[in-house]
């Protein structure tokens, strides 16, 4: 198999480190090598390629940023790279590192205790235990803060009660970090799987992510014990930053989309022959949407190389991520639909990737924040004004940046 030689006209690889170069280089021939000639049957069969988990484990993709335990301790753009590869294998790939890197591991030594830290690091690190993300419910995504699920302390122990939806990894995980109210506000607790009360079951019927496990994880008086609580979390605002965590690496995942499809519609423009015997390469308008999809995915490279740079001077903010994510999800799915218009009938069907990655696109467009969400991010940004759910009275007399702002947990949870 010829090695990918990936999208580059602007000459971004020389941006590049020679480190980075090596991580991304690795991980592209481990997607070659090893999840391109798997995906599309795991898509079909609905099943995460789960025979894939110690390659990646050995590779130290899991919690790549983090020094400790034996990590690589990576730089933001190296990380980066990671997730661009793995995308551009599967979103469904992407999303386990992510979730078991960003949205697990993270928490845990962000928030966690030695002793929790210790307990859970390690293993995730070498894929012997997975985690998942509970956060999401069936009634409220975009607004976490209106959760159902509650947490009471009795004794030494905590009574979970609720449910979440859409869970990345749920019926796989050994550990579950699920957030709940709890008296002093919203918390996140360490559930172990088989712990009594606690069940989860898949989520059938999916066109999109296929190749993912997602799941709902309900809780009926699930006892955990009182040091199951993550013991640095003090709001909501803890999980948003986990999911900032995640977010920065989307805003490169969805590059990684986006550079397959373009790459496969140039090389099926080049050889497809109609016409009196030309390719179709050679017409005006398949040469436009060409063009298109490689200016953005340039454009989207840079967006995402400067994120990393702000992530390692530490002046990355979350409208910054907002923005990448953006951006970067929006142009994958702008370049799916353009390269399935060059593929034609071919564009529909499993031969060629472009259908699944845009299929896949629809569950990245909406999930860790849905394109309009992030909009209403910048917005406040650059505004001063909350959007989210302004006052009626903001219909006729917006209210001065410096006022008070309903809601005001969720608006913590932002900053």
């Amino acid at each position: 198999m010829s090695r990918f030689p990936g999208v580059d006209f602007v000459e971004f690889d020389s941006l590049l480190t020679e480190e980075e170069r090596l991580v991304r280089d690795t991980v592209r021939a481990f997607v070659d090598e090893q999840v391109k000639p798997v995906i599309e049957e795991c898509h079909r069969e609905a099943r995460f390629p789960i025979e894939l988990v110690p390659q990646m484990a050995a590779l130290n993709l899991f919690g790549a940023s983090f020094s400790d335990y034996g990590l690589p301790g990576l730089g933001g753009t190296a990380y980066g790279l990671i997730m661009q590869e793995l995308e551009r294998g599967d979103s469904a790939v992407r999303s386990f590192v992510s979730v078991q890197s960003a949205l697990v591991m993270y928490p845990i030594y962000t928030f966690g205790s030695q002793e929790q830290r210790d307990r859970w690091i390690p293993p995730m690190a070498t894929g012997e235990a997975i985690g998942c993300f509970g956060l999401t419910e069936p009634n409220f995504g975009s607004n976490p803060s209106g959760m159902l699920t509650t947490a009471r302390l009795q004794g030494d122990e905590w009574v979970l009660n609720g449910s979440k939806q859409w869970i990345t990894n749920g019926t796989l995980a050994d550990v579950a970090v699920v957030w709940a109210k709890t008296d002093d506000g919203v918390r996140g607790f360490l559930v172990e799987k088989g712990t009594p009360g606690f069940t989860s079951r898949d989520q059938h019927g999916k066109f999109s992510l296929r190749a993912s496990t997602t799941s709902e994880l309900s809780f009926q008086d699930c006892r955990i014990p009182a040091a199951n609580l993550l013991p640095k979390t003090e709001g909501v605002k803890n999980a948003l930053m986990c999911l900032n965590q995640a977010r920065y690496g989307i805003a490169w995942g969805g590059l990684g989309a986006a550079i397959d499809c373009y790459s496969t519609a140039l090389e099926y423009a080049k050889e497809r022959v109609q016409f009196g015997g030309q390719p179709i390469a050679s017409h005006q308008l398949v040469q436009d949407k060409l063009v298109w999809m490689l200016s953005e995915i340039t454009k989207g490279q840079l967006l995402a190389h400067r994120l990393a740079q702000l992530r390692d001077a530490g002046r990355l903010k979350h409208q910054h991520i907002s923005m990448g994510k953006r951006n970067n999800v929006w142009v994958a799915r702008e370049c799916a639909k353009r390269a399935r218009d060059i593929l034609g009938a071919n564009g529909i069907v499993d031969d060629y990737p472009v259908i699944r990655h845009m299929l896949n696109i629809e569950s990245v467009f909406t999930y860790e924040g849905t394109h309009d969400i992030h909009s209403l991010i910048i917005g406040e940004s650059i505004t001063g004004i909350p959007a989210f759910n302004p006052p009626v009275a903001a219909a006729t007399e917006p209210a001065a940046p410096s006022a008070e702002r309903p809601q005001k947990e969720a608006a913590a949870a932002r900053e």
